[in-house]
């Protein structure tokens, strides 16, 4: 679920420097959402939107809420096919990647900006850098944090992107009922969610299992795990984690 306050993207004919900015996130960990959204409400200039834990949800919130930057955790993103989708939908969307992990590599960051993100941010930054790198990614319209930028020398980055560009074979709409089909979710369910009628949610159902060449719904998000389309969230992978981890 997406959580935010509703506002109209402001006039692009301000001063890109000086106008105060609306900034949502992406991320599927509570307690880092809540920092992001101090360090964004305590910044002069910035202004906290909302923020999503799950790629549909993020979809919609983008739609609803229309912030000029949306930070993205890259563990959410591992392929960048949510960047693709957010770049498609909304071209005046600046859009952010916090980098961390196993994405911390040239391939991923070549990948995203070929996807259409427009900065990459280490997640770990500290607010001051953060607060900077969402600033001058605004402005400059393409900023790599400096303790990124080793990853993406101009010709390794322009290389790295034209072979790892993410292939998204679903419309923005199809991507959204195949994660919510994927938490379990009937027709009836996902129509509610998205606020559409089962006959459509059918439609695009059908549109999905012919484009993944998928028998069923399980088959579909079966073969959507496997090909990376569908991601599990670093939240419900550490709640796995500690289901199985034993009691001492």
């Amino acid at each position: 679920m997406a959580h935010g306050t509703r506002s109209a993207r402001g006039s692009f004919g301000m001063d890109r420097a000086t106008r105060t900015l609306t900034v949502a996130a992406i991320d599927s960990v509570p307690v880092f959402r809540e920092g992001l959204s101090t360090v964004v409400s305590r910044t002069p200039g910035l202004r906290w939107a909302g923020h999503a834990g799950s790629h549909h949800a993020g979809i919609q919130m983008c739609e609803q809420l229309r912030p000029d930057l949306v930070l993205v955790d890259s563990a959410l993103d591992p392929h960048g096919h949510l960047t693709r989708v957010l770049a498609e939908s909304h071209p005046m969307l600046m859009i952010i990647a916090l980098i961390d992990g196993p994405q911390r590599t040239t391939d991923y960051l070549a990948t995203i900006y070929s996807a259409g993100a427009h900065g990459a941010l280490p997640r770990a930054a500290e607010p001051r850098q953060l607060a900077d790198g969402i600033r001058r990614t605004y402005v400059e319209r393409r900023f790599t944090d400096p303790a990124l930028a080793p990853l993406v020398p101009a010709q390794r980055a322009s290389e790295a992107g034209a072979l790892q560009r993410p292939h998204m074979p679903l419309s923005r709409r199809e991507y959204q009922v195949l994660q919510l089909i994927a938490e379990g979710m009937e027709n009836s369910a996902v129509a509610d969610t998205l606020f559409l009628s089962v006959e459509t949610v059918r439609t695009h159902v059908k549109s999905i299992l012919r484009k993944l060449s998928a028998r069923d719904r399980t088959h579909a998000v079966t073969k959507a795990f496997r090909s990376g389309l569908l991601v599990v969230s670093p939240a419900d992978r550490n709640q796995q984690n500690g289901e199985r981890s034993p009691q001492r």
